[in-house]
C-alpha cells in the first residue's frame, strides 16, 4: 500500500475534534468549524492529526538543516513561521510588516519572536521551546532608530545561537530587512540562503499536509459549486468573487492570495482581476482559486465556464479543448523519478498562436502557499535551476492559459495532482464545463 493513502487518527470525539485539537468553543486556535467537519465527514475525507503533521515539519527543517550542515534558520516569511510552528497571527499583515520571526536549530529547538501582546496566540503549540519579542524593526515601528533595533535584535539572536548552537555560526535567514542583514553580518554569523532550505523542507508532504491538503480542497470545491450556482447574465465578477471568499472563511478557510477573476472581454489577455463588470449571456468566465484553505493549506484550481443556456460559440470551444488536453497532457508524465527538466523538455507544446500569452509556468508546486518548483515551458527554462526530480509526496498544479493575441476569449484550466509511490493522484475533481469540453477541438 501507498504511504500515501488517506488515515484516519484515532481519537475520543468526546474532548477532541477530528483533527486533535480541543473541541472547546472558546478555543484561541484558529481551525475549521463545524459544517467543515461534518463536510469533510460526508465526502469521506480524513482529517490531519495536528500535533503528528507539526512534529513532521519541524522534522523536515532538521533534517535540511543537518544536510547543510547549518546551525540554525532565521525565519520572517510569514509561510515559513506558520510551516515551522503552526502559529498564525495576522498573516497578510506580517507579509508586509514583518513583525513576526521564528528560529529553528539543527537540533529542533524553536524560539519564535512574536508581536507584542499575542504569547497567547501560539500557547498551545508545545514544540516552541521560547517566546521572545523585539523581531519588528522595520521603519514603520522604528523610524530612524531602524538601525538600534536592528542591533537589538541581531544581539538576541546572537544569543540564542550560543544558547542553542555552541559556538556554531552558520546562520540560514529566509527574508530579512537591510538593518537586520548588517547587524548580523557585523556579529559574524555566516548568513546562507534560508528560502531555499525552506522550499526543499516544504517540497514533500507528510500524510496529514495530504489529508490537510484534501480537507483545503474539499472546501474550495464546495465554494466552487456556490459560486456555479450563482452564476448567470447580470451578476458582477466581483459578486461572484466574494463566494468564493464567503464559502471559504465560513468553514474556516484563511484567505485568497489574487483576485483573478474575469469575465468576456476581459478573459483575454490573461491575469485581469476581478472587478465590477456584469457578465453578459453567451461569456466565458474564467478564474483562479489561489485560495488559502482550513489549516493554511492552498487549493490552486481553475476553472472556466460558459455563462448563459446557449451554445457555446465554435472558438470558445476550441479554446477550451486546446488548454483540457494540454494539462491532461501534461499530466501523465507525472511519477516518482521524473526531473523537472524531463517536464519542461516532454511537456505538450501549445499551438504556435498561442504561445505568446502562454503561462508563466505549464507546472508548479503547491502547499501553503505556490511552492517550488516552476516547471517552466521550454523558452522559459533557466538552466540549472531545476535540478532535481519528482518525489512522492509531493503536490503539482498543472495549467494551461489559451488565448491568441487580440482574440476575444480566453480559458484557464489549473489542477492540483499528488505524486504517488506508483504515479500520482488528481487532488482536486471538480468537473469542466460540459458545454465546453463537447466541442472538437478543430475549428
Amino acid at each position: 500500500m501507498s504511504n500515501y493513502s488517506i488515515v484516519s487518527p484515532k481519537i475520543d470525539p468526546g474532548k477532541v475534534r477530528p483533527d486533535g485539537s480541543p473541541d472547546d468553543n472558546d478555543r484561541t486556535e484558529i481551525g475549521p468549524t463545524k459544517k467543515a467537519f461534518q463536510e469533510w465527514q460526508d465526502l469521506g475525507i480524513a482529517t490531519p492529526n495536528l500535533e503528528r503533521m507539526r512534529r513532521t515539519r519541524l522534522q523536515r527543517i532538521v533534517d535540511q538543516l543537518n544536510a547543510r550542515q547549518y546551525d540554525g534558520v532565521l525565519l520572517f516569511d510569514p509561510l515559513n513561521i506558520r510551516y515551522a510552528t503552526d502559529s498564525t497571527n495576522m498573516q497578510l499583515w506580517v507579509a508586509h510588516n514583518p513583525a513576526r520571526a521564528c528560529f529553528v536549530s539543527a537540533a529542533g529547538d524553536l524560539i519564535l519572536w512574536d508581536f507584542h501582546g499575542c504569547d497567547h496566540l501560539s500557547a498551545h503549540l508545545n514544540l516552541i521551546t521560547d517566546h521572545r519579542h523585539g523581531a519588528g524593526f522595520f521603519y514603520f515601528v522604528a523610524g530612524d532608530q531602524e538601525p538600534r533595533l536592528a542591533s537589538e535584535f541581531a544581539t538576541d539572536v546572537d544569543q540564542v545561537m550560543q544558547q542553542y548552537c555552541g559556538s556554531g555560526r552558520r546562520l540560514a535567514i529566509d527574508k530579512i530587512e537591510i538593518s537586520g542583514l548588517e547587524a548580523l553580518q557585523q556579529r559574524n554569523f555566516s548568513i546562507q540562503n534560508g528560502q531555499q532550505l525552506m522550499e526543499h523542507a516544504r517540497l514533500v508532504k507528510g500524510i496529514d499536509e495530504i489529508n490537510a491538503m484534501r480537507c483545503a480542497v474539499a472546501t474550495c470545491e464546495i465554494a466552487i459549486e456556490q459560486m456555479h450556482r450563482q452564476l448567470a447574465p447580470g451578476i458582477a465578477e466581483v459578486e461572484l468573487w466574494s463566494v468564493l471568499h464567503g464559502e471559504n472563511i465560513a468553514r474556516g478557510g484563511e484567505w485568497i492570495e489574487t483576485r483573478i477573476l474575469n469575465s468576456g472581454p476581459r478573459t483575454n489577455p490573461w491575469m485581469q482581476e476581478a472587478g465590477p463588470r456584469e457578465i453578459q449571456n453567451g461569456d466565458l468566465l474564467a478564474f483562479d482559486t489561489d485560495l488559502i484553505g482550513p489549516y493554511g493549506m492552498c487549493c490552486d484550481m481553475s476553472r472556466t465556464w460558459y455563462c448563459g443556456d446557449g451554445t457555446p460559440a465554435t472558438e470558445q470551444q476550441h479554446l477550451f479543448q486546446v488548454a483540457h488536453d494540454h494539462i491532461m497532457t501534461n499530466a501523465e508524465l507525472l511519477g516518482p523519478g521524473v526531473s523537472f527538466k524531463e517536464l519542461a523538455e516532454k511537456g505538450q507544446r501549445l499551438p504556435e498562436k498561442y504561445r505568446a500569452q502562454r503561462y508563466g509556468v505549464m507546472m508548479h508546486g503547491v502547499g501553503l502557499c505556490d511552492e517550488f518548483p516552476a516547471i517552466y515551458y521550454p523558452e522559459d527554462y533557466i538552466e540549472g535551476a531545476f535540478d532535481y526530480v519528482l518525489e512522492p509526496g509531493m503536490m503539482i498544479c498543472v495549467e494551461a492559459y489559451i488565448g491568441a493575441v487580440g482574440g476575444q476569449n480566453g480559458v484557464k484550466l489549473e489542477d492540483q495532482i499528488l505524486i504517488t509511490d506508483s504515479g500520482h493522484e488528481w487532488m482536486t475533481h471538480y468537473p469542466y464545463d460540459e458545454k465546453l469540453l463537447a466541442a472538437p477541438a478543430d475549428l
